[in-house]
């Protein structure tokens, strides 16, 4: 069945499951000198067949996607880069039962990547980005609902993709059961993560879940969405606090809600005691669980940092999402070497990890990550801002100062504004076309 799938073509189910060795590769000899540019004109979205420049973008799960879309209208020669250490939501609770990485940021990128131009397509994307209610025992009844193909959601879903999502997630409720000093909570629970889970477990690979997820869906073949560490393992993060506090977990880091299962409301979370000095992982195992631990990079984020036109450090939260990515041994070393175009895009507002914050905050903290330098001794490195990041993209109506002093002291002068909307939920964001635009133009100079 995998076997099927895996070359692109609808699995019969009369053959073996059997877990492969999966390697990504997307390569690329084009490099891509920096060049000025001080405003922007939006015009019609360029066309993929047109212009594919390679980008590698690090981001987390949530801000980049509202631009997914757009994105592929310029290109789909992307590397999505993403944390393995989130433990929020249904996420926390897989990890807490079963172990392993945390996948709800692969998840929820590999469904803005997949396909939506069929009834087919789009049902299963409804299907693997369904969540299940909050109350624990309804959600459970539609879980059982779903795993034995009775739900509606398989409306419109072929035989074949039925029983091999299916597979996959009777796999994780078998593994569930088998633990039975657990009692799994299915509580807003995402059928992706689930069928994401499973996958994993079955495979004893994360890579190889990540490319029956990307099948399955539909995601274009030279868009990659690669987890910054390839492991099988559960990782936690922590961070130190300038006044010498340590915090344990993403999720406590982020947005905290006390063990309870309420959804997640990162605008209204209280502020943190001092500012954020560094983030690490943290050991997950054992009596010492403040012990901080060296996860080596995912070797196919270097061959992609290597080789694309851009590198972009994508909006959402910065110490979580963005900085994890960046604090391995290795990334900042290869971002430094290259002289292609090095984009942060500006967040529209703060949050509880950027209280107080301008522009230079953001870059400052972004090069610490790189260079480790509140690391070990051994490890740090002592590279300028300007060597890893040399254009800076902000929203219009922003709540973040752009100071240009200070930036320009950074070695950051080029600076643009790019138009924005209000989202009622999140506040100032980047309009999608004008974003991309800028980004098309900024490539395009030469």
């Amino acid at each position: 069945m995998v076997e099927s799938l895996l070359k692109l073509g609808t699995p019969p189910l009369s053959k073996p499951l059997l877990p492969l060795p999966i390697q990504f590769s997307l390569s690329s000899s084009r490099s891509l000198p920096m060049a000025s540019l001080n405003s922007v004109n939006v015009h019609p979205s360029p066309t993929a067949s047109s212009f594919q420049p390679s980008i590698l973008v690090f981001s987390g799960g949530t801000a980049f996607n509202g631009v997914v879309e757009e994105l592929k209208k310029l290109t789909t020669c992307v590397a999505h880069v993403l944390p393995v250490s989130d433990d929020g939501g249904s996420t926390a609770e897989i990890v807490r039962v079963l172990g392993g990485p945390a996948v709800g940021d692969i998840r929820s990128r590999c469904l803005r990547l997949s396909d939506q131009s069929t009834s087919e397509a789009l049902a299963v994307r409804n299907l693997l980005g369904y969540r299940l209610p909050l109350d624990a025992q309804e959600a459970k009844l539609e879980w059982y609902s779903i795993v034995e193909g009775e739900h509606s959601l398989w409306k419109d879903v072929s035989k074949s993709y039925r029983e091999t999502i299916r597979a996959f997630l009777a796999y994780f409720q078998n593994q569930i059961l088998r633990r039975t000093n657990e009692s799994f909570c299915f509580s807003n629970g995402s059928i992706g993560n689930f069928f994401f889970a499973g996958a994993r477990i079955f495979f004893q690979s994360l890579d190889a879940a990540i490319f029956l997820f990307s099948r399955v869906s539909q995601i274009p073949t030279e868009s990659l969405v690669l987890p910054v560490i390839s492991t099988n393992d559960r990782l936690t993060l922590g961070c130190e606090l300038w006044d010498g506090m340590i915090i344990r977990g993403q999720n406590e880091i982020s947005h905290p809600t006390n063990g309870s299962l309420q959804l997640i409301d990162k605008e209204n979370s209280s502020t943190l005691p001092s500012r954020i000095k560094r983030v690490f992982y943290m050991s997950s195992e054992g009596s010492n669980l403040l012990h901080e631990v060296f996860p080596t990079v995912n070797p196919s984020v270097v061959e992609q940092l290597r080789n694309v036109d851009c590198i972009i450090y994508g909006m959402g939260s910065l110490f979580t999402s963005i900085c994890p990515s960046l604090v391995l041994l290795g990334v900042g070393e290869v971002i430094a070497s290259r002289s292609c175009a090095k984009v942060l895009v500006m967040n529209g507002s703060c949050d509880r990890e950027t209280s107080g914050f301008g522009a230079s905050c953001f870059v400052t903290a972004i090069t610490d990550a790189l260079n480790r330098t509140y690391g070990h001794l051994d490890n740090r490195l002592k590279n300028n801002p300007s060597e890893y990041i040399n254009t800076i993209f902000v929203p219009k109506d922003g709540e973040i100062p752009v100071d240009m002093k200070s930036l320009a002291t950074l070695g950051i002068v080029h600076v643009v504004s790019v138009e924005s909307m209000k989202d009622p939920k999140v506040g100032v964001v980047y309009e999608p076309t004008s974003l991309i635009q800028a980004l098309s133009n900024l490539l395009k100079q030469n």
